[in-house]
């Protein structure tokens, strides 16, 4: 074992440390930060077309549970049948998922498409989100927190963002009731 390798190795910054942060939020970082160095050791700029344009990147969000959730978006890395990998022309986009008591509401960036270009379809516990046009190719299959009613389903598309509200099934329940002592 080299002593001064491993001196060396303790005293490297991470990039988050700067962070004043609880051990969930650290959680969240290291494992964000795992994920980003998986991605750049496995990426080969060979794999996007020439002019074609790549993005990717990430998105915390809390469920409604308090629960932090760390989500990838942007295209992504394919494997062909014959093995050699490729970057999809599809992007899956930027989403938001926010459980109200009586809805449920999605907002979703697409920029760069008419509201006409959009396929919206949404089931009893699911929405699929699908954009194909010579310019732009997106989709995002989302899964409901809870059971939708899908006709009630309303959707606003205004520059570049897509907002969907749903009600839910049944009303949220409160997180609990006083209970009387015999």
């Amino acid at each position: 074992m080299d002593f001064f390798d491993d001196d060396i190795r303790r005293r490297r910054k991470n990039p988050f440390d700067f962070f004043e942060m609880d051990d969930e939020f650290d959680h969240i970082f290291r494992e964000m930060e795992r994920m980003m160095n998986r991605i750049f050791r496995e990426f080969d700029i060979n794999w996007i077309k020439p002019g074609s344009s790549f993005v990717h990147g990430f998105n915390i969000y809390f469920d409604s549970k308090g629960k932090p959730h760390i989500e990838q978006f942007g295209n992504r890395p394919l494997k062909k049948s014959d093995g050699e990998r490729i970057i999809s022309d599809e992007r899956e986009p930027l989403t938001d998922l926010i459980e109200g008591d009586e809805e449920v509401s999605v907002t979703v960036e697409i920029p760069g498409v008419e509201k006409e270009d959009i396929d919206l379809h949404v089931t009893n516990n699911s929405l699929e989100i699908k954009v194909d046009t010579p310019q732009r190719k997106y989709y995002k299959n989302v899964n409901l927190p809870c059971d939708v009613i899908p006709d009630t389903t309303k959707a606003t598309y205004k520059n570049g963002v897509l907002d969907i509200i749903v009600k839910r099934k049944e009303k949220k329940e409160s997180k609990g009731h006083r209970i009387p002592i015999d």
